[in-house]
């Protein structure tokens, strides 16, 4: 094959290549270009779907959200991709801040109360917010702080208070006793003192979850709220002490943050020597060893082994001074008065 014809097919090739992302490109904008302005595109083009919100509307208007009514916390076994304009969705902590104690909502017996029974200044609060209709994600969270409950030493009602409130307006007093129920059955224990299922207004509602820094929407097109997985851990006086995220929570982790919350009304010895050696890590989800938490146990150390040492050579002392062999004994008498002789020799 002679050169020129190499040259030449070469350039051909290359030519094709070129020419073929550029075709496809025209071919596919062409195409979508025809469904766009075909009358059976048109008829078949989705509507557009409403913007989020905070506010849902009434549950008779509502369509309804498949559950799994077979299983002790109802949800489907799949999460729903989250909407891009709902990324924003999530807690802005607040901690050390002080809850709206004076607020009322209903309990799950049909009693108007306020939040201030709750927070009585002797117990901890575990807070969840979330709406007992969710299809999954509440009743994953709710799985969580039982599982991991049960496998820690305090008891609700003594040591500290469970509150669930729904951000659901819509939502009545049955449904809150129907979810006590689901949460007595899978914790398996006690009469079901420190647990409280509220509903409320509104009003009340935005009030407690922008204290608590818990952002969530109204999603229109999915017939549901969009809201954090959280639990919040408050101090007995109302104030925020932590948040722990997800729906699986460690009984270890959740123990000590509930003898933190409680501010030492709570917990054994070894917690708070615990909490003073280990602060919690949010990135980690636990708590783990710090740098002043260590230094604090070396200064401890060091006091106590020196005390011991000071302990055992005063005693040593005392002994030999019992027994005639301290410093002022004959031995170093006679030692002292050698050495005299020696000098003025």
């Amino acid at each position: 094959m002679s050169l020129r014809l190499k040259h030449l097919l070469l350039a051909t090739c290359a030519a094709i290549f070129a020419a073929g992302p550029s075709a496809r490109a025209e071919d596919t904008a062409g195409r979508a270009s025809a469904r766009e302005t075909s009358p059976a595109a048109r008829e078949t083009a989705p509507a557009a779907q409403p913007a989020p919100s905070d506010d849902a509307p009434p549950r008779e208007q509502r369509r309804p959200v498949r559950q799994d009514p077979g299983s002790l916390f109802t949800g489907p076994g799949r999460m729903e991709p989250v909407p891009d304009e709902l990324k924003n969705v999530a807690i802005d902590e607040h901690l050390n801040s002080k809850l709206p104690l004076d607020l009322t909502f209903t309990d799950d017996w049909g009693n108007r109360v306020q939040l201030q029974k709750y927070f009585t200044g002797r117990k901890p609060v575990i807070l969840q917010l979330g709406y007992y209709g969710c299809p999954m994600l509440c009743d994953l969270v709710s799985q969580g702080t039982v599982s991991s409950l049960r496998n820690v030493d305090l008891e609700p009602g003594k040591d500290y208070e469970i509150v669930f409130l729904s951000i659901d307006p819509a939502e009545s007093r049955e449904m809150a006793a129907k979810k006590k129920q689901n949460y007595l059955r899978a914790y398996g224990r006690g009469t079901g003192d420190g647990w409280h299922f509220l509903t409320g207004q509104k009003e009340p509602i935005k009030q407690l979850t922008q204290a608590a820094g818990f952002n969530y929407k109204w999603v229109a097109s999915a017939q549901q709220f969009s809201h954090p997985a959280a639990i919040i851990l408050c101090t007995p006086e109302g104030k925020v002490s932590r948040y722990l995220y997800g729906v699986q929570f460690k009984s270890d982790t959740l123990r000590l943050s509930l003898v933190e919350a409680s501010e030492g009304k709570i917990g054994t010895t070894v917690d708070h020597f615990l909490l003073t050696c280990f602060q919690y890590d949010g990135k980690q989800g636990k708590y783990a060893a710090s740098a002043m938490g260590m230094m604090r146990i070396g200064g401890v150390l060091t006091v106590i082994i020196v005390a011991f040492v000071l302990y055992r050579l005063f005693r040593r002392e005392a002994r030999m001074r019992a027994q005639g062999l301290g410093p002022y004994s004959l031995a170093n008498e006679a030692a002292l008065r050698g050495a005299s002789d020696v000098i003025v020799k």
